[in-house]
């Protein structure tokens, strides 16, 4: 048995009709939202309008609930301050719907809302964003408003004026006094400051949207890498000067101020390379000149310098001149006492070839090494080769020549040798002797360094299976073999002796380590330990000392003064 159906009464009907109405309503306001990139019409909609008291009264369920709603997609997930306050302002004003949860970019609503691809300026800015935060190393930066592109000047919806926030630092005072400046500009500004540059703000983003601002104008751009450099940020004017150049290569003082910063980052060879493209624009150009030979006087180059230099009509070109001269004489020098082995006329040539100008040249620097080697100034040797500037093997081969950086390997591979580091000699004399195949020297350090590194192996396996005295004998080898004052096998024979209970002879091996190298810890801690042994407390007491300012926070250390001091005080009593 079927039951009748009652015919609905007149407020049902009402109800029907009403969320009809708002059926329609939503679906214009999301297709409205989606033409305009309107989100904040979308996210009114959000919220369902509650039940009609009649549709209560009369039991009539409203289905509006069960109609899929068309889902909105906003061309950016978050919302500044600013263009939610102007959103609130261009309400009508019986509307008394809630506000949007998505102004605000709340992260329920980003992470549901996918991104929309887009094209023409919107893409072409993102672009550049990206390609600045590369330089910048910073992806701080976020687009802010809608996705549409007011054009203002160059590029319209994207204001740096004073009217302009930051997405990044929303507030309410900021909202309002935004509001209020766009009441103040009238309908027909849009809330935005004719300043030709957009709603992409803050501290962090201001270079980058002046750059975008100028980005037709390399005058512009030189001006900005000129204020870098200034401020002494030197990989920001580089990347400004490069947009420049792309823009304009035709402009030596582009080239010629990208080289200055290239040189402040140690970049020396690039930074050559950018002025003699400076050179080869406008021959005419004396200051790309003069710096050009600065480069090669740092360089260790000086004749090139002294080319260059010459054709400049600065004022200071005589007294550059006249330095460029010194550090070709000093050099000649250098070279003819390393053929006499004169290392002390070296190291004093060299030193005075570096106070002169030469202060980044790799074969100034590696005779200032060899020296310092040859005179058993180990330490002082290190410290020389790793204060000089490295360059690209490369890129060093093809600017200096194979035969001098050969010569710089050499000599970094015996510093290695001296400072214990065996398998980096090895492999250092190696690429030097693969470089220059006719040097004897190179080959004579390759020899020595294999024999040094293969004699510490084998000592060192014979010292773990506790066969002391063989131990000594392969140590020994080494020192014979290959470097008479190599630090690391003397400690390491001072310890087979100390095991073999041969104190005075360990104590010998030690002071040798540490002639050569006088921060040598581990061989002054085993000196001091076999002074204990032998009760010269005196001895053990000035090595102790040195030590614990050395290592101030080595309890072993402080026992072992302090036992010390017990001692001699005891002896003296």
């Amino acid at each position: 048995m079927t039951e009748s159906r009652r015919a609905p009464s007149g407020c049902a009907m009402f109800g029907i009709y009403s969320g009809m109405f708002r059926r329609r309503r939503s679906a214009s306001m999301s297709s409205l939202s989606r033409i305009n990139g309107s989100p904040q019409a979308a996210a009114a909609d959000s919220d369902a309008a509650p039940p009609n008291p009649a549709q209560r009264k009369a039991g009539v369920r409203d289905d509006s609930s069960l109609v899929p709603r068309p889902k909105v997609m906003p061309l950016q997930p978050q919302i500044n301050g600013a263009a939610a306050a102007q959103a609130q302002a261009q309400r009508p004003s019986g509307d008394k719907s809630k506000p949007t949860r998505a102004m605000n970019g709340g992260a329920k609503a980003a992470a549901a809302s996918p991104a929309v691809e887009y094209t023409g300026m919107a893409a072409e800015l993102d672009k550049m964003i990206q390609d600045h935060q590369r330089v910048k190393g910073t992806t701080q930066m976020m687009r802010a408003t809608s996705g549409n592109m007011m054009m203002h000047r160059n590029l319209g919806n994207l204001n740096a004026g004073a009217s302009a926030r930051s997405s990044l630092d929303r507030s309410t005072k900021a909202a309002a006094a935004a509001a209020s400046d766009r009441a103040k500009a009238g309908p027909g500004s849009n809330g935005y400051a004719f300043s030709g540059m957009g709603n992409i703000v803050g501290k962090p983003g201001e270079q980058l949207c002046r750059a975008l601002s100028h980005r037709t104008d390399p005058e512009k751009l030189k001006e900005m890498g000129n204020e870098e450099y200034r401020e002494g940020h030197y990989a920001e004017a580089v990347a400004l000067y490069d947009q420049a150049i792309i823009m304009d290569p035709t402009r030596p003082a582009y080239w010629s101020n990208k080289a200055a910063a290239l040189a402040a980052l140690g970049r020396l060879v690039e930074a050559v390379a950018d002025c003699k493209e400076a050179v080869r624009i406008d021959p005419s150009y004396g200051r790309a000149h003069h710096r050009l030979g600065g480069l090669y006087l740092r360089l260790g180059e000086p004749d090139k310098a002294i080319n260059y230099l010459k054709q400049s009509p600065m004022d200071s070109v005589s007294a550059d001149v006249s330095r460029a001269q010194s550090v070709k004489g000093r050099i000649a020098k250098c070279g003819d006492a390393r053929k006499v082995r004169d290392w002390i006329t070296v190291l004093q040539e060299s030193q005075a070839a570096v106070s002169d100008g030469a202060d980044c040249s790799p074969q100034v620097m590696a005779l200032q090494a060899e020296a310092l080697l040859k005179l058993q100034r180990h330490d002082e040797a290190d410290s020389a080769l790793r204060g000089a500037p490295r360059f690209g093997a490369d890129e060093s081969t093809k600017f200096f020549g194979t035969t001098a950086h050969a010569y710089v390997l050499m000599v970094r591979a015996l510093v290695d040798m001296a400072a214990g580091r065996l398998e980096e000699a090895v492999a250092t004399a190696q690429a030097a002797c693969e470089l220059d195949p006719g040097s004897r020297e190179a080959a004579s350090v390759h020899r020595r360094a294999k024999a040094v590194a293969t004699a510490r192996q084998r000592g060192n396996d014979l010292f773990k299976a506790s066969r002391f005295a063989e131990a000594c004998a392969a140590y020994g080898e080494g020192l014979d073999k290959g470097e008479a004052g190599c630090a690391v096998l003397l400690c390491n024979r001072a310890a087979c002796h100390a095991k073999l209970g041969r104190h005075e002879k360990a104590v010998e091996d030690c002071s040798g380590a540490l002639a050569v190298r006088p921060g040598y810890s581990k061989a002054r801690l085993r000196r001091a330990d076999c002074n204990v042994k032998l009760e010269r407390w005196e001895a053990s007491l000035r090595d102790y000392q040195v030590l614990i300012q050395e290592l101030p926070e080595n309890e072993d250390v402080k026992k072992a003064l302090a036992e010390v001091e017990a001692k001699l005080k005891s002896q003296r009593n």
